[in-house]
């Protein structure tokens, strides 16, 4: 797995969003947030997740997505249940995933982070397919941004812990560090 010069993963699926901007400081990449997202909650295997990242997602579909149909939101990837990687947000670029955030006194994470969603809930555990594609990509990530290393790596729930809950509990943090 290689990241070329635009900041996009070489042979992985990608599925653009319009949910991004430039970041204001080029270079400044130094953070991984883990996530999780399933939508409809706590159901797996179709494409809202996509459709929500691009602004497609249909209200009538399910009475959850009238909440949430007109958020602007992304992340950088999304790994599947089955450990396929999604790119929806060129790593250089930022994705609009972690809200009002605060990390070590730095406010706004989005600036200077990178988000990777994980098909999942904080009510059932991950798979392992996950892990081996996560433990994946946050190698080709550390390599290709030098200010990333297992020790800026944390959760949503760490950088909004008043409005986050994600990974959530079933995550295992001891499990991924391990695979670093």
């Amino acid at each position: 797995m290689k990241i070329d010069n635009q900041g996009w993963l070489t042979a992985i699926h990608q599925h653009p969003s319009p949910n991004f901007d430039k970041r204001p400081v080029d270079n400044d990449i130094s953070l991984l947030v883990i996530h999780n997202i399933s939508l409809p909650p706590e159901q797996f295997g179709d494409n809202w997740i996509l459709d929500f990242f691009c602004n497609k997602l249909d209200p009538s579909a399910h009475p959850y997505f009238k909440t949430i149909c007109d958020l602007e939101v992304s992340a950088h990837a999304l790994i599947r249940r089955d450990g396929q990687i999604i790119q929806l947000v060129s790593f250089n670029d930022r994705a609009w995933h972690a809200g009002t955030s605060c990390y070590e006194g730095r406010e706004s994470c989005n600036d200077f982070s990178i988000g990777i969603e994980l098909e999942g809930s904080d009510h059932q555990p991950f798979e392992e397919q996950q892990y081996q594609a996560l433990s994946e990509l946050t190698h080709t990530l550390i390599d290709h941004y030098p200010k990333l290393s297992k020790k800026t790596i944390t959760g949503h729930s760490d950088i909004a812990p008043e409005r986050k809950t994600d990974p959530g509990p079933f995550f295992d943090w001891e499990h991924y560090f391990s695979m670093l």
